[in-house]
């Protein structure tokens, strides 16, 4: 790899998980190197925040910053099935903690994370691609080729993969697995909404479900600017058999959603619709030989509960931390201390993308007679809290079916 640089920690890709890990590490002293492949902003999705992710952006220093951007707040989310409406109110929940948060244009709530790393003084490199990566007893080598396409080479104690859908080292180690969800695709966009609907409330996502394919599903994020997120999750086969182009088969889709349909009557779309399939991913593991994988690098579920940008958050918490013991502290169990805990949320999550998909969750969301109690309990896992065992549906996941059992007949 010629000659090679040296740092302490590098960190691949500065989406959400890269840039708050490094700016906990900078704010720590060590010395922090971040590999982009992108040049900011770019566009991406992924832009309803869960309320739990403010704890980690407060952590990292960047709260102040990312409040500042006049973001859309968010306060819940609604959910809509063959005229059933209901909604989930954040600050009405189970569980301490933030109970609102933001709804996002990613190319500007990434870029304004990326900025507050580098003030931190995390050393950010844009257009950079890793093409090698080489594990080792005493660190982590990675090559890379820059805008200019000049090869180079850095060696650091320990490397941090926040690439994200890139997937860098799971590709470049062999450490994916088949997902165990079925291959979906997502058609999505961002609209100039013209919502004038009485009573529709922009502080919430809206989550609605075809009226008569119970896995189809849809999300509309409204934006402060007058614009809105929109996007539809299908099985493969399902997209696949629908004709023509992307934005055809989106609109469609949004006609057979009769209520959807009404809310975006005066819809513009100002942007190409853009197609995402096969996005669900496994790891053989989470962490080797002087590395650890943050986020989407890991394992990605589903969009259909917002819990991506909240897991690469806490993955990013749980490694940092570990990284900014001093040398006087015990080497960490990257198993017992970051693997484990991480895997409790993603498993509460994974339970209930399956339990929606099956049609379990649909009928508990839309129950005429949701207990209180148990409401707030589902309502702490919605807002991201899924790290809380004094939950009972986070410590005892099958709670959930009993609950959907009892449901069923009451929707």
């Amino acid at each position: 790899m010629g000659q090679v640089e040296r740092c302490e920690i590098a960190v691949i890709g500065a989406g959400p998980a890269g840039a708050v890990a490094a700016a906990m590490l900078a704010r720590a002293g060590r010395n922090v190197v971040v590999l982009e492949r992108e040049v900011f902003p770019r566009f991406s999705i992924g832009e309803s925040l869960l309320p739990q992710s403010m704890k980690f952006l407060e952590e990292a220093g960047l709260l102040e910053a990312v409040s500042a951007e006049g973001f859309q707040r968010k306060d819940g989310a609604a959910f809509e099935c063959g005229g059933r409406r209901t909604a989930f109110d954040f600050t009405d929940k189970f569980s301490p903690g933030w109970g609102t948060t933001f709804q996002v244009q990613r190319a500007r709530f990434d870029k304004v994370l990326a900025d507050g790393a580098a003030a931190a003084g995390a050393d950010i490199r844009y257009a950079h691609s890793i093409e090698k990566a080489e594990p080792g007893d005493d660190g982590f080598t990675l090559g890379y080729r820059d805008a200019e396409g000049r090869a180079g080479a850095i060696k650091a104690d320990f490397c941090l993969d926040a690439s994200g859908f890139g997937r860098v080292l799971p590709r470049l180690l062999d450490l994916d697995r088949p997902s165990d969800f079925p291959v979906r695709r997502s058609l999505f966009t961002h609209v100039k909404d013209g919502i004038s609907e009485a009573g529709f409330d922009r502080n919430k996502i809206l989550i609605t479900v075809h009226p008569v394919h119970r896995d189809v599903w849809y999300w509309l994020i409204p934006f402060s600017d007058g614009t809105s997120s929109l996007g539809v999750v299908a099985e493969e086969a399902f997209i696949a058999a629908r004709e023509g182009e992307s934005e055809d088969i989106l609109k469609v889709l949004v006609a057979e959603a009769p209520a959807l349909a009404v809310t975006l009557a005066n819809a513009e779309y100002h942007m190409p619709v853009r197609s995402i399939a096969g996005y669900s991913s496994k790891v053989s593991s989470l962490h080797g030989k002087n590395f650890a994988l943050l986020g989407n690098a890991g394992e990605f579920l589903d969009p259909v509960f917002s819990s991506g940008v909240t897991i690469a958050l806490k993955s990013a918490s749980l490694a940092a931390g570990l990284l900014c013991r001093g040398a006087a502290e015990p080497q960490a169990d990257w198993e017992a201390e970051f693997a484990k805990p991480l895997k409790t949320g993603v498993e509460t999550f994974r339970n209930f993308v399956t339990s929606w998909y099956s049609g379990e969750l649909q009928d508990v969301i839309f129950s005429a007679n949701r207990n209180p109690d148990i409401q707030r309990m589902i309502c702490s896992i919605l807002a991201g809290y899924a790290w809380d065992e004094s939950n009972p549906y986070v410590a005892q996941p099958r709670r959930l079916k009993v609950l959907a059992e009892m449901c069923q007949g009451m929707v």
